[in-house]
């Protein structure tokens, strides 16, 4: 399946989950992005059927409970919507490394250009009259993100495309250009990296997210090299990056009862009247700011320094994006 009806069926479920009542055709075409087309041009509207048939058949395959009715017993037009109690999961637990998934799989969606859109599509229906639920699609638009380069980066390696970029070590000052054939992009130790060919060194290189400074910049064509195939990229990532040494203490404050993850990771607890003083090692200042940013106003961070400014940088970014994609909301 193309990452365009991907996209336009995940949109398609959403519309149909934001209202309990039935969508018709015609009121899914001008709301779901994808369906664009002029319904007075026979041949384009015939076009617009023939591809909503197959979206249709295609949800109702892969087990979505699609029911068609009418929204009033005025209407003579059938519609369409999803039964929420059927499609509905149960509450799953989860333990902490299935947990971490679904968090990436959460960063991954803003990435993939789908918020955005499915927003805008509730917007629509919203202006169109149609009462939208709000609490159908909680979670739809993660604000918690990856690194920057983590979107051009995982784009080249789909592309087969090179990429150069500016990358920082911490015995140098200043970054020096890399370029790079990405294979792919991985999350190991809490971190991520990319793993690729080093076009200058001629030899297989990785190279952490966090350590690149600016842009991603795209060079060459598509389909410019192939990958090795089946290669282990965790393999290439824990031979290169070695063990992790956890000499930083953080102390972290915590509600009652919440933040199970971030006490997994503590080495003391302290109950206190205002919540647990969590004692928790760490390497990555940043790994840890982006995991206690995750649990928002649930835990404060009391020390270090250095972690208190992480926090808060990250949160300053998260502002930032949110202002960037308010518009495109909107609209």
């Amino acid at each position: 399946m193309s990452r365009t009806r991907t996209e336009r069926l995940v949109n398609l479920v959403i519309c149909l989950l934001s209202t309990r009542r039935f969508l018709t055709a015609a009121q899914i075409a001008a709301t779901v992005p994808g369906y664009e087309h002029d319904p007075e041009d026979p041949r384009d509207h015939e076009a617009f059927q023939r591809k909503f048939e197959r979206d249709k058949a295609e949800l109702r395959e892969l087990g979505v409970p699609l029911e068609t009715g009418l929204a009033s017993a005025f209407d003579t037009e059938s519609g369409y919507r999803i039964a929420h109690r059927e499609y509905a999961l149960p509450d799953i637990p989860l333990e902490p490394d299935e947990a971490a998934a679904v968090g990436i799989a959460a960063r991954l969606w803003q990435h993939a250009g789908l918020a955005a859109a499915a927003s805008s599509g509730l917007a629509k229906l919203r202006a169109a009259g149609v009462e939208v639920d709000p609490q159908a699609t909680l979670g739809m638009e993660p604000v918690m993100t990856v690194d920057p380069a983590f979107g051009p980066l995982t784009a080249a390696a789909r592309a087969r495309r090179a990429v150069t970029f500016s990358y920082r070590v911490p015995e140098v000052d200043e970054p020096s250009t890399r370029r790079l054939q990405p294979w792919g992009v991985v999350c190991w130790q809490g971190r991520w990296y990319v793993v690729g060919h080093d076009r200058d060194r001629r030899a297989t290189r990785c190279f952490r997210l966090s350590r690149i400074v600016g842009a991603v910049r795209p060079v060459g064509t598509e389909g410019a090299f192939t990958p090795p195939e089946n290669v282990d990229l965790i393999s290439h990532v824990a031979r290169w990056s070695g063990p992790v040494e956890r000499n930083g203490r953080a102390t972290v404050l915590v509600q009652p009862g919440r933040a199970a993850g971030l006490r997994r990771l503590a080495i003391e607890t302290v109950p206190g009247p205002d919540g647990d003083r969590l004692t928790i090692p760490y390497s990555d200042v940043e790994w840890l700011a982006s995991r206690l940013v995750g649990y928002g106003a649930e835990v404060r961070a009391d020390g270090p320094p250095e972690l208190r400014d992480a926090v808060i940088q990250q949160l300053k970014e998260v502002v930032a994006r949110h202002e960037r994609v308010r518009p495109a909301v909107l609209r």
